[in-house]
């Protein structure tokens, strides 16, 4: 399955009111593992950048000038993104600019969710989260995803934070299954876990130890719940060595 995190920086805040697109940043993500492959490019918009989110994305005019325009880079972002599942916070906002830059060119671009499949985590954290926070630096408190790095909104650095979330936000098991059975197929689910024991006569189990990486990567994931909460149960519980 091959996934695409997707966030954009624009001149305003409605494509209705002439608002264009200044940046687009993408990560891939194929079976749940980033690739390390990207699309990220600034936008030259045609219009002024209004000052209100010059503020929250730090991109300016001056900066813009000699960038390419959308017109430029609308065939190749369609031929990275195409086929894809996009997973976008707060989707309706930046579906709603890429489909307007694109008719603009009155060149028969379709509509991106035409031609990709489209996740929300906007409306995937509503409805784990109801009544709290869900923007995506509450996200990363509530997760302990280190977003230090986001003093200012970019489309880039925000796929990448966002990917991070997405897969901790819906990487939990539905129920747990110990066995090689079945589980229920009428597709129901009460919350509760499916136990089923394994028989005597099963093989051994292949141990795959965390490689040097993994294992600093850990690490740095402990430091980092250590340092926000003050108490990091996994640090105080373990062995000395």
């Amino acid at each position: 399955m091959r996934q695409i995190i997707l966030d954009t920086e624009t001149t305003g805040i409605d494509p209705k009111q002439g608002h264009r697109i200044i940046e687009i940043g993408c990560v891939e993500m194929i079976d749940r593992k980033l690739t390390g492959n990207h699309y990220h490019v600034y936008i030259n918009p045609e219009r002024v950048v209004e000052q209100e989110a010059i503020d929250v994305h730090g991109i300016t005019n001056e900066y813009l000038v000699d960038k390419p325009v959308f017109k430029t880079i609308a065939q190749e972002f369609l031929e990275f993104i195409q086929g894809a599942e996009l997973v976008i916070h707060n989707a309706a906002f930046d579906i709603g600019f890429i489909n307007h830059e694109f008719a603009l060119l009155r060149q028969g671009f379709p509509k991106v969710e035409t031609v990709c499949g489209v996740i929300d985590t906007l409306a995937l954290a509503r409805k784990k989260h109801p009544g709290q926070k869900n923007n995506l630096d509450a996200l990363c408190k509530r997760y302990f995803i280190d977003n230090s790095s986001r003093t200012l909104h970019g489309a880039l650095l925000d796929s990448e934070i966002l990917a991070e979330v997405y897969l901790t936000m819906t990487g939990g098991q539905r129920a747990l299954l110990l066995a090689g059975g079945d589980d229920d197929s009428d597709g129901d689910d009460d919350g509760g876990s499916q136990i089923r024991r394994l028989p005597n006569d099963r093989p051994a189990l292949k141990v795959i130890s965390a490689g040097e990486d993994e294992l600093a990567h850990h690490k740095r994931k402990l430091d980092y719940i250590q340092k926000q909460s003050g108490n990091c149960l996994w640090l105080a519980n373990k062995p000395a060595h």
